[in-house]
């Protein structure tokens, strides 16, 4: 199993940056995939989730209305648009496989069996 993640940058606040994730080694359209970030000194935090078909889509508060989730199955890649970006939203972003043993609380990081390497997102004037 491998999960790659690519998109991240320096940003002013206001801007926009597009995560990606190229997951490989298993049957992505099998699983809910999620995005979860996390600042120095701080704990993970999920940010979003997406089920298998992509028809489902989850957000944090912290990104309802800013952020959007999707995937494309047939490239085996996972995306975060990521709109009006807030200093805040400073942290190294990972993409999650969710372990097939649970459903339900996305939210829940602990229920996560695969995580990439992350990309880092920095917004600041």
């Amino acid at each position: 199993v491998q999960l790659v993640e690519s998109g991240g940058g320096m940003v002013q606040p206001g801007g926009s940056l597009r995560l990606s994730c190229a997951a490989s080694g298993f049957t992505f359209s099998s699983y809910d995939m999620s995005w979860v970030r996390q600042a120095p000194g701080k704990g993970p935090e999920w940010v979003s989730a997406i089920n298998t078909g992509g028809g489902s889509t989850y957000y944090a508060d912290s990104v309802k209305g800013r952020f959007t989730i999707s995937r494309d199955n047939a490239k085996n890649t996972l995306y975060l648009q990521m709109n009006s970006l807030k200093p805040e939203d400073s942290a190294l972003y990972y993409c999650a496989r969710r372990s097939p043993r649970y459903s339900g609380s996305y939210y829940r990081t602990d229920r996560y069996d695969y995580w990439g390497q992350g990309t880092q997102v920095t917004v600041s004037s």
